[in-house]
């Protein structure tokens, strides 16, 4: 027997709701939401405007959204405008869609392991021949010239 897909709960254009939404199928928003929401897949259609935090394994934006997305699908098309941070697993931006904030892909295993920031803290005097700088937590490193490795 063929799964059948259920149907979206939509948000109709001129509808605010405010407050969380969670669903364990698709959110089509076309209203206003201002509140986290937490689904399988969510679609915001032109006119819709969502304000809050977004988790859901597929996201198709169309409308606006401001807020830090969790989706392993992200689609942003040409009409999209995103505020926010992006945390993905796939990431499609068509020509046209606005994004301002950082887009991190979700793997299990980082790419580049995290670089430890190194503190330098120079003598008040110039160091004599032959003296290194010494390093000293939460300083900012001053008169350091040439490259470590």
């Amino acid at each position: 027997m063929a799964e059948k897909k259920g149907v979206p709960s939509i948000i109709s254009r001129g509808l605010t709701i405010t407050g969380d939404l969670a669903s364990d199928g698709e959110i089509q928003v076309d209203g206003r939401v201002e509140g986290d929401i937490a689904c399988v897949s969510l679609v915001v259609g032109l006119s819709g405007e969502v304000v809050g935090e977004v988790r859901a394994q597929s996201l198709r934006l169309h409308g606006q959204l401001t807020g830090q997305v969790h989706a392993d699908n992200v689609f942003l098309a040409a009409t999209a405008r995103m505020v926010g941070d992006v945390h993905h697993q796939s990431l499609a931006i068509e020509p046209g869609a606005f994004l301002q904030g950082m887009c991190r892909r979700n793997d299990e295993t980082p790419a580049v392991a995290p670089v430890a920031a190194i503190t330098v803290q120079m003598p008040e005097a110039p160091p004599a021949e032959g003296d290194a700088p010494r390093v000293v937590p939460g300083q900012p490193v001053r008169g350091l010239v040439g490259v470590a490795s």
